[in-house]
């Protein structure tokens, strides 16, 4: 449930809020259910539904909640987007559907427990532990609507379009005159005026204008108070109760808010996340998985970019970003190795250490016990510069383990690539 042509409307910020990037972003992501929840705290229509783990669930659902509905809408929960086009491993087409309330039980057990493969979630796709059942609205008008936070601007900015219920990519190629853009003041916060140039801009047919600048305004309370850096709903729909409702929505929430938005952030759903990166984060280590077949780890992001394009440069490509820090203990150093061997398509590690804050001693003994603690099965190619260096190097030396040493980064890359398509030592 954030990823061209967006650059036209509100620089690199309308990437957020349309193309869901897969690369890692300073942010939590949250299942529709949830954001569903939240949002009607906020006052904000949303449509009536719960979320089911199991079949029993379900089956309790459709009982207590929508014991007279003809119809019932079944919503996969997985954190990515394009689920109404994704395809199930077992053959199931379509994570979203509208089936008769007596076809929702059996829907449920096709989708819970299996992998449900969309484009943004890679063929290896996301399994499906809750479903989302909502009743069916009588919907007569479909619109985009999301705040993201704008650099140009340096506040959040409202984007808004009166045709929705696709990507906002596809809408800025067909309807980019229909797109609006209305920046708030981050210090004065929305005005009714604001709020009226958005609702404007939506040209919602029947709402009622006063109760739609009013729900604006409560999304925007729930953008700031929540500590949103994007807040999507597409579609935000017109009912033929003349209502404006957030028929699917997409919430990120800024980490640095953790500490203030402990109940946001309790919703963290760590089964759909890089298993790498859960342990990287609990290990204070900053981690970032990529497809390529030599394992980075670095001090310092400048450094660890660096690395990663000298990489490159050199014919290999980096299977990650690893950052361990200028403070990183040696235990710190250990679980860094033991993320990376844990990634089958690693086939060299390449350590860059440059000696400032990060002793490269401490280093050093982290890489020799993990090398007790860990299998290694591949090259290990060491680049030590910096605050004891020498001992650093000693140690290694020391350890009887077989390391590859290189003298600079050029000949750390060109070893790495090299090991990686023709290991001589393992």
């Amino acid at each position: 449930m954030v990823r061209g042509s967006l650059g036209k409307l509100a620089s690199r910020a309308l990437s957020v809020a349309g193309k869901w990037q897969h690369q890692q972003l300073r942010r939590l992501n949250i299942h529709e259910y949830q954001g569903a929840e939240l949002m009607g705290k906020y006052g904000i229509n949303v449509p009536r539904g719960a979320a089911a783990g199991s079949v029993q669930e379900v089956k309790d659902t459709l009982k207590n909640v929508f014991p007279s509905e003809k119809e019932i809408v079944v919503k996969s929960q997985i954190l990515a987007g394009g689920r109404g086009l994704g395809t199930f491993k077992s053959g199931l087409q379509g994570g979203v559907h509208i089936v008769k309330a007596e076809e929702a039980e059996n829907l449920g057990a096709k989708m819970l427990g299996q992998i449900l493969v969309t484009k943004q979630t890679g063929p290896q796709g996301k399994i499906v532990s809750k479903v989302y059942l909502c009743e069916k609205l009588s919907l007569v008008n479909e619109m985009y609507f999301a705040i993201t936070l704008d650099r140009n601007t340096a506040g959040p900015l409202i984007i808004a379009c009166s045709k929705g219920g696709t990507s906002i990519e596809d809408l800025a190629e067909k309807y980019p005159h229909m797109i609006i853009k209305v920046p708030i003041d981050v210090f004065k916060g929305i005005s009714d005026e604001d709020a009226a140039k958005v609702v404007d801009g939506l040209a919602p047919k029947t709402a009622d204008r006063q109760s739609s600048i009013e729900q604006i305004k409560k999304l925007y309370e729930l953008f700031c108070k929540s500590d949103c850096t994007l807040l999507e709903i597409n579609p935000l729909a017109e009912t033929a109760d003349n209502k404006l409702v957030a028929a699917d929505a997409k919430l990120n929430f800024d980490d640095n808010a953790a500490f203030r938005q402990k109940e946001v952030f309790s919703l963290r759903d760590t089964t759909q996340e890089d298993p790498r990166e859960v342990a990287a984060a609990k290990a204070d280590l900053n981690y970032i998985g990529l497809d390529g077949e030599i394992g980075c780890m670095v001090n310092g992001a400048g450094l660890a970019m660096a690395t990663m394009d000298i990489i490159k440069l050199h014919g290999g490509t980096p299977a990650n970003f690893l950052d361990v820090g200028g403070s990183a203990s040696e235990g710190q150093v250990v679980e860094a190795f033991k993320i990376l061997t844990s990634d089958d398509r690693v086939k060299a590690i390449l350590v860059n250490i440059f000696g400032g804050i990060m002793k490269c001693d401490v280093i050093a003994s982290g890489i020799v016990n993990a090398a007790k603690q860990v299998d290694l099965k591949v090259p290990v190619v060491v680049r030590l510069e910096g605050t004891n260096v020498d001992q650093g190097k000693r140690i290694l030396k020391e350890s009887g383990m077989t390391l590859i040493t290189a003298e600079d980064l050029d000949d750390a890359a060109e070893k790495a690539g090299s090991e990686a398509v023709n290991p001589k030592l393992f």
